[in-house]
């Protein structure tokens, strides 16, 4: 197989990714209208673990303490934004919420400017005007305007940051195949704790949750994160994430073809958050305590692997 063609199939693999993750949050909110929300994330991480152990069996010998402790920090704000995410999606439509859950790609880079007190670059802050103004028109989209569930899922897209921060700080000194399976596991156990105090304790009676948590656990974990590894040693991080930065159109799309309708205005918002995602992460790069991991609504960001000279090659690890 000639390069060209290995980096063309493996970009056809990541649109595969946009695309699973993107249907998941359709997928998830029909989930939790059947089955107790906490219940849901834990088994799906649960199936998460299990999945990405069978993947990637390299990730259990690697595990060592320190690895633990950052891959629970990270867990913890992990845990928060799939809660706040799934939650919100009870609220409000799939389509507002994958948009919403986008503006963690510039929510972040203005996180950091705050931390790290540097003003950001004037092309993140141009990113940031077009995601604030998309975000406002998104907010009629429904005819029902701004609401508890898009409070929550922006909560989310805030949580998803401060999650992307500690990997690309604290992180960045350990191998991120043990790193994401403490995350999945912390994930895991801090719902099915919240879940057997508060919900009853059942398996899922319906046949399309069960094809839910392994659409989502299986395909939009364990083998989007092996597609996503592989790829990366074959293709550039910018266009690695042009491509994952497609996610929140996909769930746009899929809550289109569930009967959801956006408007003018809720499409001119969707167009812009978009814009604004690929200034912030394509354009200008994310620098700093940021940089080195690619975005992700739908899973831990994945460690990328250094960019040579020649677009397209990656040195893997």
């Amino acid at each position: 197989m000639t390069g060209a063609v290995r980096r063309y199939g493996m970009q056809l693999a990541l649109i595969g990714v946009a695309v699973v993750w993107g249907a998941t949050f359709v997928v998830v909110k029909d989930a939790v209208a059947l089955y107790p929300m906490y219940s849901f994330i834990a088994l799906r991480f649960a199936i998460a673990i299990v999945a990405f152990v069978a993947v990637v069996p390299s990730s259990v010998k690697l595990l060592s303490r320190d690895a633990f402790g950052v891959g629970l920090l990270a867990g913890a704000l992990l845990t928060a934004g799939y809660v706040l995410q799934t939650w919100g999606l009870q609220d409000t439509s799939a389509s507002k919420a994958a948009f919403i859950t986008g503006l963690f790609v510039v929510i972040t880079p203005a996180l950091q400017a705050l931390v790290l007190r540097r003003p950001p670059h004037v092309v993140t802050v141009a990113g940031v005007g077009l995601a604030v103004t998309g975000l406002w028109l998104l907010s009629g989209a429904d005819g029902g305007g701004w609401n508890v569930g898009d409070t929550r899922v922006l909560l989310c897209a805030v949580a998803y940051s401060a999650h992307m921060i500690v990997l690309g700080s604290l992180g960045r000194a350990h191998d991120v195949r043990p790193l994401t399976l403490v995350q999945l596991v912390t994930v895991a156990v801090a719902c099915a704790g919240v879940a057997f105090a508060s919900e009853p304790v059942a398996l899922p009676q319906h046949a399309s949750v069960w094809w839910a948590l392994v659409i989502t656990g299986v395909l939009g974990s364990a083998v989007a994160f092996a597609v996503q590894t592989y790829a990366q040693r074959f293709l550039s991080p910018s266009r690695t994430a042009l491509i994952l930065i497609s996610e929140p159109a996909f769930g746009g799309l899929f809550g289109w073809i569930a009967g959801e309708r956006l408007g003018i205005g809720g499409f001119a918002g969707a167009a812009l958050i978009l814009a604004g995602m690929v200034l912030a992460e394509v354009v200008r790069p994310v620098e700093g305590v940021g940089a080195g991991f690619e975005p992700s609504l739908e899973g831990p960001p994945v460690q990328i692997a250094d960019e040579t000279a020649a677009d397209g090659e990656i040195s893997g690890r």
